[in-house]
């Protein structure tokens, strides 16, 4: 389990100053699907810190009831470029990350997510038969499968994939950047833990980046 340095309210938003609240046009929805000990939660509320490091409005919060140990977790992050008004859950989401691939055969995590919609998965096998067909209803070029509990195994020393899947996510999106994943990874943990999972994002975003580039594939930016 990552720890954070210091504790954070289950439910936040980050606005700019001395603007009016309102929804535009180029908000960028994100659901996060996962179990609980897993880190799901922190991954939204790092995301949003990623967005608002970079000069976006953001939004983190998760789904009712607690984070219990190995129950379904949903949180939903939205970044936009003016104050973000609506508190509803993520139903149509531009992206879509499944911490645990067992998931997909218990909740469909992939509800409401358009065929132009972003997927980053969480696994080190190759995908079976099944879980191909319910992918290919995606662009190839906007689904990720990245193994990141490995990652995290090798660099933090605990399954919590949540930080190599937002580097992931970074390198297949483009909402945020790797830099600003790096620094809200930083801002939220103490330095013996951030390192690690610094390191899991890096190795995670490396991996996608290097993919993407070899198919040519363009990504999606929040201007």
């Amino acid at each position: 389990m990552c720890w954070p340095a210091r504790s954070k309210p289950a439910s936040f938003s980050l606005l700019k100053p001395g603007v009016s609240a309102g929804i535009g046009p180029d908000m960028f929805q994100i659901r996060i699907h996962g179990r609980g000990g897993q880190g799901v939660v922190t991954a939204s509320e790092l995301l949003s810190v990623a967005a608002f490091a970079e000069g976006h409005h953001a939004q983190a919060f998760p789904s009712f009831g607690s984070e219990r140990t190995g129950a379904p977790v949903v949180s939903f992050c939205r970044i936009d470029t003016v104050p973000i008004r609506t508190r509803e859950p993520v139903v149509e989401p531009d992206a879509v990350i499944v911490q645990d691939a067992t998931l997909l055969r218990a909740v469909d995590v992939l509800a409401g997510l358009p065929a132009s919609g972003f997927v980053v998965l969480n696994m080190a096998r190759d995908l079976d038969e099944d879980l191909r067909a319910r992918l290919s209803a995606f662009r190839p070029d906007r689904v990720a499968v990245v193994p990141a509990t490995e990652l995290a195994l090798e660099h933090v020393g605990r399954p919590v994939p949540n930080a190599a899947l937002l580097g992931g996510f970074a390198a297949l999106t483009g909402a945020v950047s790797l830099d600003a994943v790096v620094t809200a990874i930083e801002e939220r943990f103490g330095p013996d833990v951030a390192v690690g999972n610094v390191a899991a994002a890096r190795e995670a975003h490396r991996t996608v980046r290097t993919c993407r580039e070899e198919s040519g594939a363009h990504v999606h930016t929040i201007a």
